[in-house]
């Protein structure tokens, strides 16, 4: 990781001067939160990893086996609001500094209770973990505030694509140090994740600003004004549904690669894959939003995850849960990016922290229930039900995509 940092610090003239004249006085910023995007993403794979296989270690009963990982998006959906509410008072930099502290303090709750065998503790440190990729989710919004107004597309994919590195460095981790600690599997992998949290908070010392004045907290529309407009619907629900999709079979896919017989190493590598495919598409979804526009782009994503979902129903080898799992990522990334970027279009600048929050919220509120769900469906019917699952949703979401289509495309609104 440090290479990564120190090439992030030095990196060649050419690719300074492009930035420049992208982001302007932006890049360093940007560079920072990308960055910690890295480092955030790391905590969260490493959970995406663990999460359901120590589940059925720990849990009193099956079904309960991806109860970790649910709760962590619930630690997601439940600190959107707050966070913004935080952000907003205070300023975006105590909103970072509280998160990686949560960060932290996840990662040694969860070695802790992998060492005592309490399934109770791991999923508060699940809870916590939620936490801390809520406000970690919340980077691709700060990149788009510090640049002009055609380049918040391109500054919310770079964001995005730290999470190449994320993924790179969580599977390592996970894989690495899941026996470091004897007789006590994975707690190794906890106590490098309270590790990359404090890289985390470091990179970000000096990032965000001061909260708004009391009287800039007052003014603009009221949140049910904001919610009210038809393009933040579609582009909270396809959002809603885009992560749902995704969380839904991810979080399924490496238990049911041990109930099939494949070995952890198996489910670690497909887990590191994913995640790297999840925003390795950053690197060009920028320029694609702003040459195709966010709504076409987001209905490519949908598209790729319904192809993720074949590719599943095909088999049950590694080779199909590594493909199923890859091309799930990169669905991600395109309706993810895209929707986001739609979310733009929709506050003005006194209104980004309640409108950032609310979508969020609702969100990860979606895909909490999803998350809740895909235990009990996956171990009572199987992994192939899971995957036809994914359908009924997508359709909803690009119904309403091509609903919105037959309007006209509003101004953006310059945040």
């Amino acid at each position: 990781m440090a290479a990564f940092v120190d090439a992030c610090a030095h990196r060649p003239i050419a690719v300074k001067d492009k930035m420049m004249s992208i982001f302007g006085d932006g890049r360093t910023v940007i560079w920072r939160l990308t960055v910690a995007q890295a480092l955030v993403g790391a905590h969260s794979t490493t959970i995406f990893a663990t999460g359901a296989v120590l589940g059925a270690k720990l849990a009193p009963q099956p079904a309960l086996a991806t109860l970790p990982v649910s709760v962590m998006m619930a630690g997601m959906a439940g600190s959107t609001l707050p966070a913004g509410v935080l952000a907003e008072r205070f300023g975006r930099r105590a909103a970072f500094m509280v998160g990686a502290m949560l960060g932290i303090l996840s990662g040694l709750l969860g070695a802790y209770a992998i060492m005592v065998q309490s399934f109770a503790l791991f999923c508060m440190a699940t809870l916590l973990a939620g936490a801390f990729a809520a406000i970690g989710m919340t980077f691709r919004f700060v990149a788009a505030e510090c640049v002009p107004a055609n380049a918040k597309p391109r500054a919310l994919a770079t964001v995005l694509a730290g999470g190449v590195a994320s993924g790179l460095l969580g599977g390592e981790l996970a894989t690495a140090t899941m026996n470091a600690v004897p007789a006590h599997q994975f707690a190794g992998s906890y106590l490098a994740a309270s590790a990359t949290a404090l890289a985390a908070g470091v990179m970000l010392l000096g990032v965000g600003g001061k909260g708004a004045a009391s009287t800039e907290r007052g003014q603009g529309r009221t949140i049910t004004q904001i919610m009210g407009q038809p393009l933040f619907l579609v582009a909270v629900t396809t959002g809603a549904i885009i992560y749902l999709l995704m969380n839904f079979l991810m979080t399924s896919a490496p238990l049911a690669m041990r109930m099939h017989g494949l070995a952890q190493h198996h489910a670690n590598t497909a887990v590191q894959w994913h995640v790297v495919a999840m925003f390795a598409p950053s690197f060009v979804v920028g320029w694609l939003i702003s040459r195709f526009g966010a709504r076409w782009i987001t209905a490519s994503g949908l598209v790729i995850t319904g192809l993720a979902a074949i590719i599943g129903l095909a088999g049950e080898t590694h080779m199909h849960f590594l493909l199923c799992l890859i091309v799930l990522g990169i669905g991600w990334n395109f309706g993810f990016a895209g929707s986001s970027s739609m979310i733009l279009d929709t506050h003005r600048p006194e209104e980004r922290a309640r409108a950032q929050s609310a979508n969020d919220f609702i969100v990860f509120g979606t895909v909490m229930i999803g998350s809740f769900l895909s235990g009990g469906v996956l171990t009572t019917y199987g992994w192939y039900v899971v995957c036809w699952l994914t359908f009924p949703p997508l359709v909803i979401a690009l119904a309403a995509l091509a609903l919105f289509q037959q309007a006209p495309a509003p101004q953006r609104v310059r945040v």
